[in-house]
């Protein structure tokens, strides 16, 4: 079965773009389905709060138009500049994390001090800094491939470097992002080769410090037992749960329809942003949850299959950036699901391309971006022709 898309321009020179369909597909998709879940999330609140039913909609219309134009740039931008530059986007990720933790420039909400408004635009910063440690890592690890972990200083650098992003998410504070940062890269660490007993150290001290910084907490311990018996103080720090759990339950089988919820009428905070999932099962019901699981599972089936082909062509930068890419939209994609089901204890994650959110949106479009155009340089047409060329 043929799984991409050719897109033919003029030129002898020139190949056919091959896009994988099935990717993108899903991609899109769900970007169709968070526009219309925002709209239907969003009115009530938008009307209370800025007497206007379509503000976020709008809003949201326009960064998916962005979301596809970064989409655009990192699909035509060889994957070689952004190896070639890693250093510089990991530099300037962090320069941001400082920044936005400095009062009058970065954006306080609800305690945390995550964004940075750019012309009339919120730019939450760990999603950026997310991106480029991946891209840095991929970088470091496919240079270093060869005797990686033979010795521990091999690990100790990389683990140094992302020391400093993990040190300032917590500082925002930024506990999801910095969880979601840190099983990425051990993934991506158990691909180099290391040595089992320094993973598995690695795994136990890197679970203990944040078992630690959980605890150290008073707010991040309330979330905890809020979490286990939310009916207990259903009306404080077990009202947003609650609420989505009942979203959950006058969902049943086949929803209530677009558009009639009752939970997203102001009773359920964030309801067209973190919590956009409960509005989708309420409305949608079990059914409609299992359909939008399996747009999930198509996409992250596919970036993990582009990454097995990368791994038989031994094109290695390739191999980390699509499992990096890959653990970051799924891990994210299980913890937004995880905390509207009552799962995990609440995480301030968006759901990936339905949440309403700009920076979430087009980063993730970015990152979908790279990751077709990896899928483009591993296709054996691709292959043949930069085969040929070196040849003339």
């Amino acid at each position: 079965m043929n799984m991409t898309l050719p897109l033919n321009f003029s030129g002898s020179e020139r190949s056919s773009w091959r896009i994988d369909s099935l990717l993108l597909l899903a991609v899109l998709a769900l970007m169709s389905l968070g526009l219309t879940m925002v709209a239907s999330a969003s009115f009530s609140y938008a009307e209370h709060n800025f007497n206007n039913e379509l503000y976020f909609v709008k809003r949201h219309a326009i960064y998916i138009f962005i979301a596809l134009a970064a989409m655009g740039v990192t699909f035509f931008t060889p994957p070689s500049v952004w190896s070639q530059y890693s250093r510089l986007w990991m530099l300037l990720a962090t320069l941001l994390l400082i920044i936005v933790l400095i009062p009058g420039i970065g954006r306080e909400v609800n305690g945390s001090r995550r964004w940075l408004s750019i012309a009339g635009l919120t730019l939450q910063v760990s999603e950026l800094a997310k991106v480029a440690t991946v891209v840095f890592m991929a970088s470091y690890f496919a240079n270093n491939r060869e005797g990686f972990g033979d010795n521990w200083r091999d690990w100790a650098k990389p683990l140094c470097v992302l020391m400093l992003p993990l040190i300032l998410l917590l500082m925002e504070p930024d506990f999801g992002s910095l969880v979601v940062l840190s099983c990425t890269f051990m993934a991506m660490l158990f691909l180099t080769g290391i040595k089992l007993w320094h993973y598995f150290g690695l795994v136990f001290a890197g679970s203990s410090v944040l078992a630690i910084f959980a605890e150290a907490a008073p707010y991040r311990m309330a979330r905890l037992s809020s979490f286990l018996d939310p009916w207990s103080d259903q009306f404080n720090s077990g009202y947003q749960l609650t609420q989505s759990l009942i979203a959950f339950g006058r969902g049943e089988w086949f929803g209530v329809g677009l558009g009639q919820s009752v939970q997203k009428m102001l009773y359920l905070p964030e309801a067209h942003t973190d919590f956009v999932f409960a509005i989708f099962a309420e409305e949608f019901g079990f059914i409609g949850v299992l359909c939008l699981l399996g747009l999930y599972v198509l996409l992250v089936w596919r970036i993990f299959s582009l990454s097995k082909k990368a791994v038989a062509q031994e094109y290695w930068y390739g191999v980390f950036v699509l499992i990096g890419f890959g653990c970051l939209i799924s891990g994210q994609t299980l913890i937004n699901l995880g905390v509207n089901a009552g799962f995990l204890p609440t995480k301030g994650l968006t759901l990936p391309f339905v949440s309403y959110g700009g920076s979430s949106l087009m980063v993730t479009c970015a990152m979908v971006g790279m990751m077709l155009r990896i899928g483009h340089e591993l296709h054996p047409d691709t292959q043949v022709v930069r085969r040929a060329r070196r040849g003339r």
